[in-house]
């Protein structure tokens, strides 16, 4: 997901992780990116460092959000950066979770822009619910649990998708994948292989 500008950050968790390293954002096609990731057993500091590297990649990329497998690795963990519906900037680390989303009467649907850094350059309308939930545990293992509408609601659904190996173009129509399709063939030669490690080319 990308990013919009943001005020200043709730963090109900803790800070996200500082000092990670920037890696190649894994692109859609890659085995990683469509199947169930693997469940986080192991709370140390290779799973703290694993999490810094995805956050200083995710700003890098400008994205509001980034899934493990999104630069390759098999563990069921994202981290986001994203503002809810009412403006407000929320931040956090999630293994494991669990998605929730409204239904019958209190299920309302938003269609608008949603994008993927590993199908970068593309932009298409995305139905989802305009709120979700998401319950899963921290780095330290402790629970965790972060919700609200807006931009925030997409980044939980698109990330937590990401970690059972759904990609957003997965649910879209044809015409609409076509579309995808192109704006992300375009834009290619503004991506390096190894962007954001390399910055985009303007």
């Amino acid at each position: 997901m990308n990013a919009p500008e943001t005020p200043a950050e709730h963090a109900p968790y803790g800070a996200l992780p500082e000092g990670g390293t920037v890696r190649p954002v894994v692109r859609w096609g890659t085995p990683v990116m469509h199947r169930r990731l693997a469940e986080v057993t192991v709370f140390d500091a290779d799973l703290r460092t694993l999490a810094a590297d995805m956050v200083a990649t995710m700003y890098a990329a400008d994205g509001v959000g980034l899934a493990a497998c999104q630069i390759g690795e098999d563990l069921s963990l994202f981290v986001f950066d994203c503002p809810d519906d009412t403006g407000e900037r929320w931040v956090g680390v999630v293994c494991n979770p669990v998605l929730t989303l409204p239904e019958g009467r209190e299920r309302t649907i938003d269609n608008d822009d949603e994008g993927c850094l590993s199908f970068p350059g593309a932009f298409v309308d995305r139905a989802r619910p305009d709120w979700a939930r998401v319950d899963g545990v921290g780095l330290d293992g402790h629970p965790v649990t972060f919700e609200g509408g807006g931009l925030l609601a997409r980044c939980l659904q698109h990330e937590t998708d990401h970690l059972y190996g759904t990609v957003f173009a997965d649910a879209l129509s044809d015409r609409a994948r076509k579309k995808l399709a192109k704006q992300h063939d375009k834009a290619a030669a503004e991506f390096p292989e190894d962007w954001p490690v390399t910055p985009r080319r303007d």
